[in-house]
């Protein structure tokens, strides 16, 4: 059969970094970073007390407050970036079939928030259950997904992805397939993550995951930096409307970019480390470009997992060298989460945005923080260190793997009728 064409037509974002597109894009160009002090809980006795959180996030501009409390901040994040991203495409301009409408939503997590929340009262108590009757409800990882249908009224495929911090990007890959294979005209896809927090920070402490750089949170994720000691939580959601080409021309959409291709792979060595030469990775942007249809020297510019471990870093680098060659030396190479921090199972949602933003504007944002060369880096990479840059970008590379070796990337490409 012939495969139909995907473009994007809708943004939205909350993120560290501002709670709209445009703040969004602004401050990651600007090399801004979105990591301080913890403010929703005294995190005094942990081993790190820092954290890339939302700010100035008012669930009352999104929701009645009664709706409100019957939702968990990882659904308040994922619904308000959904609508910024259906209000920016025009599907809400009434000349749509909100039947062919549907949702893919990512979240490793989920409301983890609400369990907590519930857990500790109970702990707390004398032993008799106690539960809200909103704590299933809110806390089920496809929850944010089912609310955003219901918010708009759409009824085409629904679903959430649950992949680690791969799980938004597999969502934006199952939305672009069940497009293209005519399953459904639009869908809006992405994720969103809410684990800053007890659980949350002490689950990933324990991991020995987080870097606990306290005295200088703004300079904690530094990524490809010899002193790099692990990632930097992060929060927040990402929206990102997927529609059929014909079907946005059809409506006089405006169209930010095309997706052309995703991969998929699995590591299939270690829970929570990469595999060392990277070879899940090797296999996911392989596959991605193949499905593609493109070849390696077309690519201009990867948006790297990145996450500021040791062990990652140097992993996913030593893919990028297996799958591009001499073409990974006339790459532009960077890694945002220096500065939004990891947002988890919503990293594949922002970095997306990220990309599609770089392909529109010919602008890479910068991998911050960079001070000390690591030896087991290649110097002659072009990481885009501590500053954006200018260069044409025709075609982009998003990367997110996952705790349990999800590894799972999509092809951007400017869009041309």
């Amino acid at each position: 059969m012939q495969l139909k064409r995907v473009v994007v037509t809708g943004l939205g974002a909350i993120t560290p970094l501002g709670n709209s597109v445009s703040d969004y894009w602004q401050n990651l160009l600007n090399g801004v970073s979105g990591a301080a002090p913890i403010t929703r809980f005294d995190a005094s006795k942990f081993k790190t007390r820092f954290a890339c959180e939302v700010k100035g996030f008012n669930p009352e501009d999104y929701f009645e407050k009664k709706e409100a409390r019957k939702l968990d901040a990882f659904s308040w994040y994922g619904i308000a970036a959904s609508e910024q991203a259906f209000r920016d495409s025009g599907l809400d301009q009434g000349s749509v079939d909100l039947n062919e409408v549907g949702v893919i939503w990512g979240s490793g997590i989920g409301g983890l928030d609400t369990f907590q929340t519930e857990t500790f009262a109970f702990a707390k108590g004398d032993g008799t259950p106690r539960f809200n009757p909103f704590f299933i409800p809110k806390m089920i990882a496809d929850i944010c997904s089912g609310h955003i249908s219901m918010r708009f009224g759409l009824r085409g495929p629904n679903f959430t992805t649950v992949s680690a911090c791969a799980s938004s990007t597999n969502a934006l890959i199952d939305a672009f397939n069940y497009i293209r294979l005519g399953k459904a005209v639009a869908i809006i896809s992405g994720g969103s993550e809410a684990a800053i927090n007890e659980s949350g920070m002490g689950g990933f402490n324990a991991c020995q995951a987080m870097s606990t750089r306290n005295d200088f949170p703004d300079k904690a994720s530094r990524p490809y930096d010899k002193e790099r000691d692990g990632f930097v939580l992060g929060e927040g959601g990402g929206a990102i409307v997927l529609e059929e080409l014909e079907h946005a021309l059809a409506r006089g959409a405006k169209i930010y970019a095309e997706i052309i291709g995703g991969g998929m792979s699995a590591d299939a060595h270690h829970i929570t480390a990469p595999h060392p030469e990277g070879l899940g990775a090797t296999l996911v942007m392989n596959r991605a470009l193949r499905d593609a249809g493109i070849t390696p020297e077309a690519v201009d510019y990867i948006n790297t997992h990145g996450t500021s471990t040791p062990l990652g870093d140097v992993a996913e680098l030593k893919a990028i060298q297996n799958v591009f060659g001499q073409h990974a030396y006339k790459l532009n190479i960077s890694s945002t989460k220096s500065m939004t921090g990891h947002l988890l199972g919503a990293a594949g949602a922002i970095e997306g945005i990220a990309t599609i933003l770089a392909v529109q504007n010919d602008a890479v944002p910068p991998t911050i923080n960079h001070e000390n060369p690591d030896p087991e880096i290649d110097p002659a990479l072009n990481l885009t260190l501590n500053a954006s840059q200018k260069r044409t970008v025709n075609v982009a590379i998003s990367n997110t793997f996952g705790f349990g070796g999800h590894n799972a990337a999509v092809v951007i490409r400017k869009y041309n009728p």
